[in-house]
């Protein structure tokens, strides 16, 4: 007798492994070793040997991942191991918010199914964790890792040659594969004392797609020149990691020159221009003589125009100097790289070894903690200053003495 219970207990528990074995939901997931932000794509799949007639799952929440389902439920038929089974196959697509170890899940799949008799019973089918190694983002911004971004910089006129009064339309859309649109930069400040903005609301959606979300943002502004001088509208830097080279890489807005077609007053008020502009003004017209003056001492002419502007900027203040103290100050390093860089442009020099510094604080995987920015900075002024001008050598400077 207590053979037979045994064997009867034994056969209720074979019977329990086979029922358990006929329904199986597991959590799969792309790569293991993604960066904070980088999108990894799971695949949540059940397999059952059940006629489903109704179903309910709900991917968890965390403080520690975004999420989105990337595409719609697939439920078909496939044979797994001989038998022909009822597969359910759910896309989503995760963003780690930090780095370390990542638990996703458990997951669980609530299931009515018809029975033999053509009644309904309910299961629930759980998946088990999945744990993802997350590193951390490559730099001190904002985590932004997409398999490709793309920036457009549109303009509706000549920026440097506005006409009194005209506006001009400046529209920006940054585009990323595989990430979320809350997770692509914040819009840019752009004003500036010698201009007139007005931003128009920004947009940004989301776009599931098979590939992976398509995040989109589009910033707007209309500009005037408040003031008659020329002068310079900053670049605007964004670092994004590269999943599919594993690099980062720089999306800009480039700088732009800004101003009237030709000097002019302050437009902005109606009596005379103040006493500065008159300054300005002289001093960019010394500044101009001097720069031909050495072109003649040196015997260069004026035949080449750039080789003019750029000893004449050399002269005068880089409109990049301002940017350059402020990313420095707030410890902004990609956007201090690139008004660095915009800086060395605008003066006509190649880009110095100085920046090697800092692209290995920027890029490095372990750079150094005691970077100092502004200590950065000032050596990068000392580096790149301007070399004195050399008056021309001749072969005598002084009156010829009378030979004895």
């Amino acid at each position: 007798m207590v053979m037979r219970i045994s064997i009867l207990i034994w056969l209720a528990m074979l019977t329990g492994a086979w029922a358990q074995g006929d329904t199986r939901l597991m959590i799969l997931h792309d790569h293991g070793n993604p960066v904070v932000s980088e999108m990894v794509t799971l695949t949540i799949r059940g397999e059952y040997d059940l006629t489903v007639s109704l179903e309910d799952m709900q991917f968890p929440d965390s403080r520690d991942y975004d999420w989105i389902q990337i595409a719609r439920d697939d439920w078909h038929k496939e044979r797994v191991d001989g038998r022909l089974l009822q597969i359910f196959e759910r896309k989503v697509a995760i963003f780690p918010r930090q780095p370390g170890l990542l638990t996703i899940g458990p997951v669980t799949h609530h299931l009515t199914f018809v029975t033999g008799d053509e009644g309904r019973e309910t299961v629930d089918v759980t998946a088990p964790p999945a744990r993802v190694n997350v590193k951390p983002f490559p730099g001190n911004r904002q985590p932004l890792a997409a398999q490709r971004l793309t920036l457009t910089d549109e303009l509706s006129a000549n920026p440097g040659q506005l006409r009194k009064d005209e506006v001009l339309t400046r529209r920006v859309t940054i585009e990323a594969l595989g990430t979320l649109s809350h997770l692509l930069p914040p819009r840019p400040d752009l004003r500036q004392p010698w201009m007139i903005s007005f931003t128009q609301p920004e947009q940004r959606e989301t776009i599931p797609t098979p590939d992976g979300p398509v995040a989109r943002v589009v910033w707007e502004w209309q500009l005037r020149p408040h003031t008659g001088e020329p002068a310079i509208l900053p670049a605007e830097t964004f670092p994004w990691f590269n999943t599919d080279n594993r690099q980062v890489e720089i999306a800009a807005m480039k700088p732009i020159p800004f101003g009237l077609a030709g000097f002019g007053a302050n437009i902005g008020d109606s009596g005379p221009a103040p006493h500065y502009l008159g300054l300005i003004g002289g001093a960019i017209v010394a500044a101009g003589i001097i720069a031909a003056l050495v072109l003649l001492l040196q015997g260069q002419g004026f035949g080449r125009k750039s080789e003019v502007i750029r000893r004449l900027r050399r002269l005068l203040p880089s409109p990049h100097l301002r940017a350059m103290r402020l990313a420095a100050r707030e410890n902004d390093l990609p956007a201090l790289r690139g008004a660095a860089a915009a800086h060395l442009h605008w003066r006509g020099q190649r880009e110095a070894p100085a920046l090697a510094a800092l692209d290995r604080q920027i890029f490095a995987h372990n750079p150094p903690r005691d970077f100092d920015p502004m200590h950065w900075l000032r050596d990068f002024h000392r580096a790149t200053a301007p070399a004195p001008i050399k008056a021309p050598e001749s072969g005598q400077t002084g009156p010829a003495r009378e030979s004895g």
